[in-house]
């Protein structure tokens, strides 16, 4: 081989070589890089994984109803009382007669006739209020002077209830129970008898008669579809019905009961501000329900888990009922005395205008006075024959003097909430 061919070739290996070894180090390099980014993303990997253990969870929602809540109870030792008295046409007298029977300072009381009573009525009752001084030193009874149209087997009677407990939540300062009577009712114990009974019940019971065995009220008040002219018309008239029936709700369980109700304030608050939607939702639905008052506080209570467990079964009542029992109970008379003394009740109805059992009830249970108002410790009938009542009124509303119908209702009031079944009669 000549000199040049050598040369030639000394030059090729040289070539390949140089190749080889920029191969083999592009191969090292490759390799060093891939190691070097596999290592840095798994500690990255580990570092973000570690971060995010330690990182706080991030708390639930909190939507505005979950954090909105009934006020607690009063801590006074001596309950206060809300009273909304309604009447309508012609009932102006036998309102006035109620309410003075049911007065004590400590309470609180609305006082609404309905439209359907003439303005001169409703001014005769407005001026009375306003007037007596009793009601005028202690300023706690008051007129709803926006009267509403009040239709008993329709929806306006809750609305109606509904309007009178607002003004008593907005005006009334506090109290602990909310109570709805009608100028037909009396009571069969004093204010004193009441007060002190109630003194030793918790203020977050609700005292409504209910059940959810609607029965034949299903066919013939729940799936009937009605409308209630006093929600449009200043003139009042009975309900009519829609040819359409409709089904059971689904979405909650229906109860029934008495439209008579002592209601807590804590319960009242939640009807008013309704912050998960369920009174509004109930309240839709019964305004075409048949007599919406027997069925809607009674529903909202049971279905709302805050309150279901609050009940006492029981509207404080002693009414007489035919058998099947009627749209409307008898007028109470003579003869229905010793079994209205006998039941405990509170308080009782309905009684027709002047109904001379209620000159009984007067001097055997209340001991009135001449003028109506029942005598108790919030004021003394000693002194001067010449002075007003309204002077002998005790600025010290908590001395109270509890009479014989005390026993009566703590009887009636301790067998409700010792008796075996008490919590099986809860929204059942």
């Amino acid at each position: 081989m000549d000199s040049a061919s050598a040369t030639k070739l000394q030059l090729q290996l040289h070539k390949k070589k140089s190749w080889f070894l920029l191969l083999t180090f592009s191969l090292l390099l490759s390799t060093l890089l891939i190691i070097i980014s596999v290592t840095s993303t798994s500690s990255t990997s580990s570092l973000l994984n570690y971060t995010h253990s330690r990182r706080p969870k991030a708390p639930l929602p909190q939507f505005v109803e979950s954090k909105l809540h009934a006020a607690p109870t009063s801590l006074d030792p001596l309950p206060r009382l809300a009273y909304l008295i309604s009447g309508s046409a012609g009932d102006g007298l036998s309102l006035l007669r109620t309410l003075k029977a049911l007065y004590h300072p400590r309470n609180q009381y609305a006082v609404h006739l309905d439209l359907e009573a003439s303005a001169e009525e409703r001014l005769e009752v407005a001026g009375f209020v306003e007037s007596e001084p009793v009601f005028r030193r202690v300023g706690n009874v008051r007129m709803v002077t926006r009267a509403n149209l009040v239709t008993y087997r329709g929806p306006t009677m809750v609305t109606n209830t509904l309007h009178a407990a607002a003004i008593l939540f907005k005006e009334g300062g506090d109290w602990d129970w909310f109570i709805n009577l009608s100028a037909s009712d009396y009571p069969l114990v004093t204010q004193d008898d009441l007060l002190h009974t109630l003194s030793a019940v918790p203020r977050d019971f609700n005292f409504i008669e209910h059940t959810s065995d609607i029965g034949w009220k299903e066919y013939q008040r729940a799936k009937p579809v009605i409308i209630d002219p006093g929600l449009y018309s200043r003139n009042k008239s009975d309900v009519f019905w829609v040819s359409e029936k409709r089904s059971v709700p689904t979405a909650y369980r229906l109860f029934t009961g008495s439209a008579w109700m002592m209601l807590s304030r804590p319960f009242i608050e939640y009807c008013l501000w309704g912050w998960d939607n369920l009174p509004r939702i109930v309240l839709m639905y019964y305004a075409n329900f048949l007599s919406s008052p027997e069925g809607y506080f009674h529903t909202v209570i049971c279905n709302a888990k805050e309150f279901r467990n609050t009940t006492v079964n029981h509207d404080l009542h002693f009414i007489s009922w035919d058998n099947p029992p009627k749209q409307h109970p008898h007028f109470l008379t003579l003869n229905d005395y010793q079994q209205m003394v006998e039941s405990n009740a509170p308080f009782a109805r309905k009684f027709g205008k002047n109904e001379p059992v209620l000159d009984k009830i007067d001097s055997e249970l209340l001991g009135c006075n001449a003028d109506g108002f029942v005598p108790g410790g919030w004021f003394n009938k000693e002194g001067n024959a010449n002075t007003t009542l309204a002077h002998h009124i005790q600025t010290n509303t908590t001395e109270l003097r509890p009479g014989p119908g005390v026993e009566r209702l703590k009887h009636l009031i301790n067998g409700l909430l010792s008796s075996e079944d008490f919590h099986a009669k809860q929204c059942s």
